[in-house]
């Protein structure tokens, strides 16, 4: 049924449900399983002088794939087909461009943002649904 299974995270539980989701399918299908961790530009304010000071792109790159290194790990030592995809862009923009890199059959999002003032303005699986050239999931993440 599914070859290729996109799913985005933050590191955050409200993200590892939706992973554990998609892993699930992955490990019932035998697809691979793609987590995608969309790295947008960091501004901080330094504490110092109060300035914004931006951090260079390719060490907020290495710090995402470190950061999830442990949960490719899990997933991996579960049987999976696990890739670790860290992209400069973010939300929709880096879930919808890595679906279409690895012609993914499945992208999983989480609910969140679905209700309330983000429903209208607009959410990352509102987005994803609007915008994917692959079928989407919204797994339920509370």
């Amino acid at each position: 049924m599914y070859q290729r299974i996109v799913v985005g995270t933050d590191g955050s539980e409200r993200a590892r449900a939706a992973v554990d989701h998609a892993a699930a399918l992955a490990a019932a299908t035998g697809a691979s399983l793609h987590l995608v961790q969309g790295c947008g530009s960091a501004i901080v304010v330094s504490p110092l002088y109060g300035e914004a000071v931006g951090i260079d792109p390719a060490e907020l790159v290495v710090a995402c794939k470190t950061e999830l290194q442990p949960l490719v790990d899990e997933l991996s030592a579960r049987g999976l087909d696990v890739s670790l995809h860290v992209v400069p862009t973010a939300g929709r923009d880096a879930l919808c461009s890595v679906a279409d890199e690895v012609d993914a059959d499945l992208i999983v999002v989480g609910n969140r943002g679905m209700t309330g003032v983000k429903r209208l303005l607009g959410s990352v699986p509102n987005a994803v649904a609007h915008h994917a050239n692959c079928s989407v999931l919204i797994a339920d993440t509370d």
